[in-house]
């Protein structure tokens, strides 16, 4: 384990981008030819129901990027330096195998399903593929787990910028930018290089201005936000924008987060292969049997659940079952797209991980414990003392002390990497601004797309019962829907904090891959594919075993013997509501298996002759006859 310590930073870039070739060259087209078998005959939702507006067929390059932007937040960002409190060794295993044989067999299959069924949600998948009862279980899930990731989300942030006036600023600004930009591209046509460099030049000036803004004592006051305000105006912010236009602030802010997010990775990797740091990180540390002062829990179960989005999401779910299948043009696009994307996202959080694990561990530690317990850390851990933090605090011009939630570590990682680059090293306290907003921007994208989405969600549960709710252009249902949707988040960013917050959004995340996988082994073993079919069903199995295991931990032995009972209460019910979904699963899989092949469906595949629900009990016949859809 010695030689594994103070490794050279590149050798874990090369080892990673060698291996997602081979994956994504090897192992994706497996899967694309032999268990979902792609055909580009075949007709999809883009071009059968095209309606310029939701289903249009879009150039493949163009999709990646919108299916990347959408899938890639900030849990990338924020788990992986979460999970260097185990060493780097775990949360690098983890990236690089959960992402090839885990995290892209998801978002292909998912994505595959959602195209065979015209476009559709998981949980209505899931009401054709095993029943409707399923189905209703399943959609109360996904919004119960929505609540749950965008609290993590929020409280991931939100340690970065209070009291830290330049920071806020920095981000503030983006609001007033994407909705510029938006104005510009719906109003002025062929408008979007013209509005793309208007708003990088706004977003430098931004932060480059911001420092001088911040000199001054009334701007300095404004822009100096307690924890509490800031729990308060993340919510706020959410709900505004959840309903307002979606081109007014939400499609700008896409875009501007794509450029964001893909510049400032490339750079990331440019600094590490000019200056090739060693990782200070040792590749185990003391806390891998629990303990730690960020992750409770033992290495294993929970570095599945702390590296939620790295490697594999639930998250990834909604979008491959949202807008992504609605836009594909091509059937074989599945593997350019659901793969590819899941490849670069795993990159994102290695080339996290390397920043978080560039710092001295006593730096790392300092930053992440909060401040009523690093007392008592340092006295059981003396080694763990602070290097450069006093050095970073005062090029910085904030106390970077306590500042959990692994934003603020990213942050000065990055810019510790910047900062050795030659000529830069007097812009350390822009870097980290600039990392600070780059975070901030993906994590608010997430907010303001989830809120919206979840705002649906809910108008269609409170449509069952008022149909009122079900017109989509009714304000007062609009106004409630995202009040009531807003409210359950943002009560738990108010009363939580991220290192109880985030296990439960990793729990309750992993839980939704668990169940994308397992509901889509589901339709693949109904298409007759074999013992193809575990290429899925093994991820979801474990996916779901070993997340059940990390909640079962997470709630006895940490959120019960502090007094968290809500925190368990929503922990448990997220468990008992996918037990229910997987138990439905594993019962259709035994009727499927039981079942005789028949000859082909409308796509020309083989498929298991078997009486839905949704056919109301009709006589037993061949699938093609009735045209499953």
């Amino acid at each position: 384990m010695e030689s594994l310590n103070n490794i050279n930073a590149l050798t874990l870039i090369f080892v990673s981008v060698l291996l997602f070739a081979i994956a994504y060259r090897f192992y994706g087209i497996f899967i694309a030819n032999k268990v979902l078998r792609l055909n580009d005959q075949n007709t999809t939702p883009a071009v059968e129901f095209a309606d310029g507006k939701d289903y249009v067929a879009t150039n493949k390059n163009v999709l990646f990027g919108h299916h990347f932007a959408a899938i890639a937040a900030a849990g990338p960002l924020v788990g992986p330096v979460l999970a260097a409190q185990f060493g780097y060794l775990p949360g690098a295993l983890w990236i690089l195998i959960g992402c090839v044989l885990g995290g892209g067999v998801h978002d292909m299959i998912v994505l595959f399903a959602s195209v065979r069924h015209k476009g559709q949600s998981l949980a209505t998948i899931a009401s054709k593929e095993i029943g409707k009862a399923t189905g209703t279980v399943a959609g109360f899930a996904i919004l119960f787990i929505l609540i749950l990731t965008l609290a993590g989300l929020s409280l991931a942030c939100i340690n970065a910028m209070h009291e830290a006036s330049w920071s806020l600023f920095t981000v503030v600004i983006t609001m007033p930018i994407a909705i510029i930009m938006g104005l510009i591209m719906r109003y002025k046509k062929n408008s979007v290089l013209f509005a793309s460099i208007l708003g990088g030049i706004l977003l430098i000036a931004g932060i480059i201005g911001g420092h001088t803004l911040m000199q001054n004592p009334t701007m300095n006051g404004l822009f100096s936000w307690d924890i509490k305000t800031i729990s308060i105006a993340i919510p706020l912010y959410g709900f505004i924008a959840s309903v307002l236009p979606v081109w007014l602030l939400l499609v700008p802010r896409d875009y501007l987060s794509t450029y964001l997010k893909i510049g400032t990775i490339i750079m990331l990797a440019i600094g590490v292969i000019v200056i090739h740091p060693t990782i200070q990180m040792p590749a185990i540390t003391a806390f891998v049997n629990g303990g730690g002062p960020i992750i409770g829990g033992p290495v294993l179960p929970f570095i599945f659940i702390v590296i939620a989005c790295g490697a594999i999401s639930g998250f990834h779910a909604v979008i491959a079952t949202g807008t992504t299948p609605k836009m594909l043009n091509k059937e074989r696009e599945i593997l350019f797209v659901g793969y590819g994307a899941m490849l670069v996202e795993g990159f994102v959080a290695l080339m996290a991980l390397i920043a978080a694990c560039t710092l001295m561990p006593g730096d790392y530690f300092a930053i992440n414990t909060p401040k009523e317990a690093y007392d008592s850390f340092l006295a059981a851990h003396p080694s763990l003392h602070g290097v450069d933090i006093d050095y970073y605090s005062q090029k910085i011009g904030i106390d970077l002390y306590g500042r959990t939630g692994g934003a603020v570590s990213l942050a000065v990682g990055m810019a510790h990497i910047f900062n050795k680059i030659p000529y830069m090293d007097q812009l350390t306290a822009y870097w980290y601004n600039f990392a600070i907003m780059f975070e901030a921007v993906f994590i608010l994208t997430a907010i303001d797309a989830g809120t919206r989405v979840g705002r649906f969600f809910l108008q269609e549960m409170l449509g069952s019962v008022v149909p009122k709710f079900n017109d989509k252009n009714w304000i007062p249902g609009i106004i409630i829907s995202s009040l009531l949707f807003t409210f359950a988040w943002g009560y738990l960013v108010y009363t939580g904090n991220v290192n109880s917050i985030w296990p439960l959004f990793g729990i309750s995340n992993q839980l939704l891959a668990a169940c994308g996988l397992i509901v889509c082994t589901t339709m693949l073993i109904r298409m007759n594919r074999g013992k193809y079919a575990l290429c899925s069903a093994i991820p979801g199995v474990f996916m779901a075993g070993i997340t059940f295991w990390a909640g079962y931990i997470q709630v006895t032995a940490i959120y019960i013997p502090k007094g968290q009972y809500l925190l368990a209460t929503l922990a448990v019910t997220a468990m008992v509501l996918m037990l229910i979904v997987f138990a439905g699963a594993f019962r259709k899989w035994y009727q499927l298996l039981q079942i005789k092949t028949t000859e082909i469906d409308h796509y020309g595949e083989p498929v298991k002759e078997l009486v839905f629900k949704f056919y109301k009990e009709k006589p037993l016949r061949r699938i093609e006859e009735t045209k499953y859809n």
